[in-house]
């Protein structure tokens, strides 16, 4: 059991055919199959599922790695800035696309991207929500990768270049963090009626 889940690739599998099974007792799968609600729903799932991996990343860059790294050893940092944070860095900003990309789906697919990005009513909570997401994916894409590329060496720029991206990257990533709980509330407010 232990060999198993050593593997993440084998638990992620694993996830998927335990959702496969529930899903199989407890669903109609013909009957949803060709369903459009249901098909909303199934991108809501991965809207959802992609916004835990980017906002948890991105709360963990905030409250985990940045505040522990100056009680790191110096020998021992670049185990982080080598091995982890780009690792880290690629998960971070694919699901913040993913997360975009299936969020304008799910506002597509259910009729209300227009007025949402409009902020027309009733749709103005999940507008400043996807305003927000989309500020935030902008700062992921644009501000933060590109900067954190020199900080951490993967792009080669002088030491001077290098703490002023790192400072950049870093304060952009609070920014985002500040965002992301608004953006989280206002997404949330929309089909509970938070506003």
């Amino acid at each position: 059991m232990a060999a198993f889940f050593s593997s993440l690739g084998k638990t992620i599998i694993a996830g998927i055919i335990l959702l496969a099974v529930i899903f199989g007792i407890f669903g109609d799968v013909g009957a949803k199959l060709g369903d459009h609600a249901w098909w909303a729903f199934v991108m809501r799932w991965l809207h959802v599922l992609s916004g835990v991996m980017w906002i948890g990343l991105l709360w963990y860059f905030n409250f985990v790695q940045t505040p522990s790294m100056p009680k790191i050893p110096d020998e021992q940092k670049p185990a982080v800035s080598k091995v982890i944070a780009p690792t880290a860095l690629f998960w971070f900003r694919w699901a913040a696309l993913s997360t975009m990309v299936t969020g304008l789906l799910v506002a597509g697919m259910n009729g209300y991207l227009g007025n949402a990005l409009a902020l027309a009513k009733p749709f103005q909570p999940i507008g400043i929500g996807m305003w927000l997401g989309l500020i935030m994916a902008f700062n992921v894409w644009f501000i933060i990768w590109p900067n954190q590329k020199k900080a951490l060496g993967i792009v080669t720029v002088t030491p001077e270049e290098k703490a002023a991206a790192a400072k950049l990257a870093g304060m952009t990533s609070r920014i985002n963090t500040m965002l992301s709980i608004p953006m989280l509330f206002c997404m949330v407010a929309q089909q509970n009626a938070g506003f």
